[in-house]
């Protein structure tokens, strides 16, 4: 069996519970609508009151080394999810447990992508609105996505999951 997948019988049960029950994590919304509303948010308030911090070279290259490597997190994060034949989109039924590469590391790596991004763009475009915001950002993706997903996860996976957070930090 390839590292990072669960037996054949375990994603069958997770398929079928999701059949059963219809059950999702019931996030509060979809994780990308709440880093874009935090980040035109962000924009609208620097548009009110400038917060500028960085000289111009030093934004786009700070931004540069945590957007870069933030989108290649996120792009691995899905390929994984694809060749495990589940969906990334915590808001419909997931079939099965991704515990290989990046998973290995963060149980939440398209998150922490995400974060690690709106951090970029904060130095990107320049402003400390972002930075201001980012506390919020993290608070709602870990209570109102993050915890849900993890109950959610833990009823649909039982023992296999919470073996799983046991040895894989949920940020960092």
């Amino acid at each position: 069996m390839a590292p990072g997948l669960l037996p054949p019988r375990h994603r069958l049960a997770g398929r079928r519970a999701v059949r059963e029950k219809g059950e999702t994590a019931g996030v509060i919304a979809p994780p990308p609508i709440i880093v874009l509303a935090l980040l035109l948010s962000g924009i609208e308030l620097d548009a009110l009151w400038p917060a500028p911090f960085l000289e111009e070279t030093v934004q786009y290259v700070l931004g540069a080394l945590l957007i870069v490597p933030a989108v290649a997190l996120v792009v691995w994060a899905i390929v994984l999810f694809r060749r495990q034949k589940t969906l990334v989109e915590p808001w419909k039924p997931t079939t099965a447990l991704v515990l290989a590469g990046a998973y290995r590391h963060t149980r939440n790596p398209m998150y922490l992508a995400m974060v690690i991004t709106f951090a970029g763009l904060g130095f990107a475009i320049d402003t400390l609105w972002l930075f201001v915001l980012l506390p919020v950002l993290v608070a709602v993706l870990h209570h109102g996505v993050i915890r849900r997903e993890e109950r959610y996860l833990e009823g649909l996976f039982g023992d296999d999951y919470r073996d799983y957070c046991a040895k894989v930090r949920r940020w960092i």
